[in-house]
């Protein structure tokens, strides 16, 4: 094969490589939006799940490492390096795989885990001040009140109060301190929940779809280092 056939193989090897770089930002991009938005929320959920969009950054930043390898290897027009590249990105493909499998098994159990976590910082709201500023941000933003609904309350305000943040709205002719009356009867598990199950979704419907387009790179690069160490074998 003559240089100008070289040459076009190497640069659509740097090529791939960016194209796979491209999917390390977006699966770092939507690892960072979730823990951003949502980071607030996670005295309510399990670490192990809320490690997710950490993993998520981890692997996007892992991503560019490689990409700058293949990049440097087609450039450079190194056959070692542009394997290491594509055994790499192997790794890390079968790494999103399992992560993204992790996730569609692991939203079906976030309502247990949730509730529990919900339970564990109700019963000591009193005594730890970050449990209540929790509680106060999560029924303050989704305007919801207790783990089901107001009643939950009743063990930590046995006096038929209920904090503050329950009432949007309080009508001081009829009541001057928050209680069942008018506190918001929507519970906040369901509302985090829907959110939060949504999001475990997003985030494993885009690991799954960017791993599969990885993969697509992965073959795409493999063919070229074939056809490139078959043009260097020829010069």
């Amino acid at each position: 094969m003559a240089s100008g056939g070289l040459t076009c193989v190497k640069y659509l090897t740097f090529f791939c490589n960016l194209l796979f770089a491209l999917t390390g930002l977006l699966i770092f991009l939507v690892g960072g939006m979730v823990q951003l938005n949502y980071a607030h929320y996670s005295n309510f959920v399990s670490d192990h799940i809320w490690t997710a969009p950490i993993i998520l950054m981890i692997v996007g930043a892992a991503v560019a490492v490689i990409c700058f390898l293949g990049c440097c290897g087609a450039l450079k027009e190194s056959s070692c390096m542009i394997l290491s590249f594509a055994l790499l990105a192997v790794v890390i493909f079968l790494f999103e795989i399992g992560l993204g499998l992790a996730g569609y098994v692991k939203h079906t159990g976030l309502h247990h885990i949730m509730e529990s976590q919900f339970n564990s910082t109700m019963q000591h709201y009193k005594e730890r001040a970050d449990y209540r500023d929790a509680w106060t941000l999560l029924q303050t933003e989704l305007d919801c009140c207790g783990t089901n609904g107001p009643n939950d309350w009743e063990t930590v305000f046995p006096n038929s109060t209920l904090p503050a943040a329950c009432c949007s709205e309080i009508n001081l002719s009829e009541a001057k301190e928050c209680t069942n009356v008018h506190a918001t009867q929507r519970g906040c598990l369901g509302k985090l929940l829907d959110i939060l199950d949504s999001k475990t979704l997003l985030l494993a419907s885009v690991v799954l779809g960017v791993a599969g387009i990885q993969m697509l790179t992965i073959l795409f690069a493999c063919c070229l280092y074939r056809s490139f160490r078959r043009s260097y074998d020829h010069v």
